[in-house]
C-alpha cells in the first residue's frame, strides 16, 4: 500500500491558517492597526473602498522595516515579538504569534511599502497568493504603508460570505473603536471611499471618548480609579439613567488589548443591581494593568479571550471600584435654600380662644332672577325686595314634594344566585379592565379571565400597523427641531433608513455628514427620546440585519415598534385599556410578540378558585 500522508504546500497552509486569522475585512484591519502600534507610531491613517473588500490600507510613521525584514514579516510564524517560549508570559505587545502578515498575503494581493528612519530609501514588496511578485527599492516616507488589495481573491466562497457593505464597514467601524479608544495617545484616521469618517487626535481617555461617540458623554460617564497590588482600574461607567437595552457600548481593555470576558463584563453589571431595570446594560469604557505573567492571551488567534491567575479576586475589586465610582460621584446635589429669617410674633391676649374663620355670604341671592331692565341685579345694590327667597327656588330644592322617588324593584336573593353574568367579548369599548402592576391588563371572558402584557400587546399592535403603513404619513410638526448626531458608520446607515422613516410620519433632513434634523414625528414621540430612540433603533437594525437574508422593513418595523411601544409602569385610562385589548385581537397574529413574547393569557374559572 503507497503512502498517501502529504505535507500541504505553504500556500496551502497559510490560506487554512487564514481561515482563523482573518474571516472578514475587519479581522485585516485589526491585525495592520496592531502591527503598527507595535511599531510604535505616532500617527496610524486606515483607508477602505468598498467596506474593505476591494482596499484596505494602513499607513504609519512607526520604525519601519529593513529590507530583508520586509521579505521575512510575511513568512509563516516570523515575528520580532517573542523570542523564546517564557516571552509568552510577559507579552507587552499586541502580536505576537507570527500569522497575521502571512494569512492576509495568502489571501489577497499585498503592496507594502516600507523604510526606516535613518535610510534615504525604502522597500517595495509585492505578494500574491503568498508568492512573490516583486521586491525593489523605492522613495516612500518614513513608516510603513501596507495596501491590501481585492481580499479574498483566490478565496471565492469566502468571499461570498460576507455581508453587504453597510454590515462589513460597521465591524471595521467597530475594530477601529476598540483600537484608538485605549491607544489614546495616538492620532488616528478613518476614510471610506474617500470619504472622512474619523479624525482624532492624541489626547486622554476621557478626550478620545468624546471625539469617537459625541460630547453628549462627558455628561454621561462617572470615572472609576481604583489601584490594588493585583491590578490598576481606571476608565469610565455610565450613569444608571442611561443605562440602555442593549450592550453595544461596553468595552473592557487589558493591558491596552480588547478582550472579552463574560466574568469581568458581569462584575461591572452587577455594581449596578438594584439601579437600573433589569434587562437594561450600563456603557463602560474599563482599561485594566496588570502584571502579564498574570494572564494568558494565548488562547485563540484573535487574542480577545483571556484567561486570569486571580479571577475571583479581579471580580471583586472590578465590581467595588464599580459600585465606588456609582456611589461617589451618583449623589443627589443637595437643594440650597435661602435661609429664612424667624418672625417673633406677639403672645396672643389672655384669655383668647381662637375660631373657626367664617365666610358670610346672601343665601337668598338668585344669580338668574333679572331686574326689569332685563338684566341680573347685583349684590351689592339688591333692594329688600331682590333678596327675599323666591319661591321657585323653594319648590326647585323641596325634592321631597316635587321628585318622586322611583319605584324600587324588590329582587329575591336566591334569584341573583341564577342570573348568568353575560359573555363580555374584549373588543367591546364598555368591557371592564383592570390595570395590575402598572403592567398588565387583566379583563373578563366567557371562557375565563384575560391577562394581557401591555408592552408586548402594544409592540405587536404597532408593528403590524407599521408593516402595512397604518400610521399616518404626515406626522405631527414640532415646535422646535431637533438634531440627531451619529457616528460615521451609522450615519451612513442612517441614510439608507431616511425613506422608510419619513413614510413612517418622520420628516427628517440631513445636516451634515453625522448630523440630522427632525421636524416632524409620528404621535405619541417625545422629543427629548428621538436621540435614544434612533440609536436603540439602529442597534437593533444591525443586530438583526447581521442575517444576510433577513427582511429590511421588517427588521425596521421591528425595532420601531420595540422602541415605540408603552413600557412597563406606565399607567393607563379606562378607555386607553380598553383600545389595547380591541386592537390586539384585530391582529393577525394577537398571541405573540414581533420579538416572540407572550402578548396574553387566559386563565380558565377552575384555576381561580382557591
Amino acid at each position: 500500500m503507497s503512502d498517501i500522508i502529504n505535507i500541504l504546500p505553504d500556500s496551502v497552509a497559510n490560506q487554512i491558517a487564514a481561515g482563523e486569522v482573518v474571516d472578514r475585512p475587519a479581522s485585516a484591519v485589526k491585525e495592520l492597526l496592531e502591527n503598527a502600534m507595535d511599531a510604535g507610531a505616532t500617527k496610524i491613517q486606515l483607508i477602505v473602498k468598498d467596506a474593505g473588500r476591494t482596499l484596505i490600507q494602513v499607513i504609519d510613521n512607526g520604525c519601519g522595516m529593513s529590507d530583508s525584514d520586509a521579505r521575512l514579516c510575511f513568512e509563516r510564524h516570523a515575528t520580532s515579538k517573542i523570542h523564546k517560549a517564557d516571552d509568552l508570559f510577559a507579552i507587552h505587545t499586541m502580536g505576537f504569534r507570527g500569522e497575521a502578515l502571512a494569512s492576509i498575503a495568502a489571501i489577497a494581493q499585498v503592496e507594502m511599502k516600507s523604510r526606516l528612519h535613518d535610510n534615504e530609501l525604502g522597500t517595495r514588496v509585492i505578494i500574491e497568493g503568498s508568492e512573490i511578485k516583486e521586491q525593489s527599492p523605492c522613495a516612500c516616507a518614513q513608516g510603513t504603508s501596507i495596501a491590501v488589495k481585492n481580499l479574498f481573491f483566490n478565496v471565492p466562497a469566502r468571499r461570498n460570505f460576507l455581508k453587504r457593505d453597510s454590515i462589513e464597514l460597521s465591524h471595521i467601524e467597530e475594530i477601529f473603536k476598540r483600537v484608538a479608544l485605549v491607544n489614546h495617545n495616538i492620532d488616528y484616521s478613518f476614510n471610506s471611499n474617500g470619504r472622512l469618517l474619523y479624525d482624532l487626535r492624541a489626547g486622554n481617555f476621557a478626550e478620545r471618548i468624546t471625539q469617537i461617540f459625541g460630547n453628549s458623554y462627558h455628561e454621561r460617564l462617572f470615572p472609576v480609579n481604583e489601584q490594588t497590588d493585583l491590578a490598576t482600574i481606571r476608565g469610565y461607567v455610565s450613569k444608571p439613567e442611561f443605562a440602555r437595552k442593549s450592550r453595544g457600548e461596553q468595552y473592557l481593555f487589558v493591558n491596552h488589548r480588547f478582550i472579552k470576558h463574560p466574568a469581568l463584563s458581569a462584575a461591572i453589571e452587577k455594581a449596578y443591581s438594584g439601579i437600573i431595570p433589569d434587562h437594561y446594560y450600563p456603557t463602560y469604557f474599563i482599561q485594566i494593568d496588570i502584571d502579564p505573567s498574570r494572564i494568558d492571551v494565548n488562547i485563540h488567534p484573535t487574542k480577545t479571550e483571556v484567561k486570569f491567575i486571580d479571577e475571583h479576586s479581579l471580580f471583586a475589586i472590578l465590581r467595588a471600584a464599580t459600585k465606588k465610582a456609582i456611589g461617589q460621584f451618583s449623589l443627589s446635589n443637595e437643594l440650597q435654600f435661602d435661609p429664612v429669617e424667624e418672625v417673633d410674633f406677639p403672645p396672643p391676649p389672655k384669655g383668647y380662644i381662637p375660631q373657626q374663620p367664617t365666610v358670610h355670604y346672601n343665601p337668598n341671592y338668585n344669580p338668574f332672577e333679572s331686574t326689569s331692565a332685563g338684566k341680573p341685579s347685583s349684590p351689592r345694590h339688591s333692594s329688600p325686595e331682590s333678596t327675599r327667597p323666591d319661591p321657585r327656588w323653594t319648590s326647585f330644592f323641596d325634592l321631597d314634594k316635587t321628585t318622586p322617588t322611583p319605584p324600587q324593584p324588590t329582587v329575591d336573593p336566591q334569584a341573583k344566585l341564577d342570573i348568568e353574568t353575560p359573555a363580555v367579548t374584549p373588543a367591546d369599548p364598555s368591557s371592564p379592565c383592570l390595570q395590575l402592576a402598572a403592567s398588565h391588563i387583566v379583563s373578563v371572558l366567557s371562557s375565563g379571565l384575560l391577562v394581557v402584557d401591555q408592552q408586548a400587546a402594544h409592540e405587536r399592535i404597532l408593528f403590524e400597523r407599521l408593516m402595512k403603513h397604518q400610521t399616518s404619513p404626515n406626522g405631527q410638526q414640532l415646535l422646535f427641531p431637533v438634531n440627531c448626531q451619529f457616528s460615521p458608520a451609522d450615519a451612513d446607515i442612517f441614510n439608507e433608513l431616511l425613506p422608510e422613516l419619513k413614510s413612517y410620519g418622520f420628516e427628517i433632513g440631513v445636516l451634515g455628514q453625522t448630523t440630522f434634523v427632525v421636524t416632524a414625528t409620528p404621535p405619541d414621540i417625545k422629543e427629548s427620546e428621538l436621540q435614544s430612540l434612533f440609536d436603540q433603533i439602529l442597534v437593533e437594525y444591525k443586530s438583526a440585519m447581521i442575517q444576510k437574508f433577513s427582511d429590511r422593513s421588517q427588521c425596521l418595523c421591528r425595532s420601531m415598534a420595540r422602541q415605540m411601544a408603552i413600557k412597563p409602569g406606565t399607567v393607563l385610562q379606562q378607555s386607553e385599556m380598553q383600545q389595547i385589548i380591541a386592537d390586539l385581537f384585530c391582529c393577525q397574529n394577537p398571541a405573540i410578540s414581533p420579538s416572540g413574547k407572550k402578548t396574553m393569557a387566559i386563565l380558565p374559572p377552575e384555576q381561580l378558585i382557591v
